[in-house]
């Protein structure tokens, strides 16, 4: 009789026998993306996006909340969207900089405003990178791609 609480090898794969076993195995084969969207149709193209190429995919609609997720789970990437209700995203990446926990994790900075001064804000501000809406979701998949495999910019 086999526990019900440990995980069994079955054809070379791991199947996990409890709902714990089942996320602790998705949250280390799975690198997690933290979306912060206000705009909740973009907000699900991205998480659509992200969870078809193989992501584990945290979403938020505001800055306050995409701040506490941020310190809470600590994902392997941060995409925001620049204007958002609470915190814009700039402010969100300026914390994120200034926090010992959360300085290195990569920024995707995702915004509709499009003009050489924003851009350079953002980057500024401590963006690894930032993409103009509108986008197609293939290249921003390819982006977050190339962002943690490379941990280039």
């Amino acid at each position: 009789m086999r526990q019900t609480t440990m995980p069994y090898l079955t054809s070379a794969f791991i199947v996990p026998t409890s709902l714990e076993g089942a996320q602790a195995l998705a949250s280390e084969a799975e690198p997690t993306v933290l979306v912060a969207e206000d705009d909740e149709d973009v907000r699900a193209l991205i998480e659509f996006s992200l969870e078809a190429a193989g992501y584990h995919v945290i979403t938020t609609g505001d800055g306050v909340s995409a701040l506490s997720l941020a310190m809470q789970h600590r994902p392997q990437l941060i995409l925001l969207d620049v204007v958002m209700p609470g915190l814009s995203g700039l402010d969100i990446c300026y914390e994120l900089r200034a926090k010992p926990r959360t300085t290195d994790i990569p920024v995707l900075m995702l915004s509709g405003r499009d003009a050489a001064g924003d851009i350079d804000l953002g980057m500024t501000l401590g963006a690894n990178y930032y993409m103009t809406k509108p986008f197609r979701p293939q290249e921003l998949v390819n982006r977050v791609q190339r962002m943690l495999a490379d941990r280039t910019w």
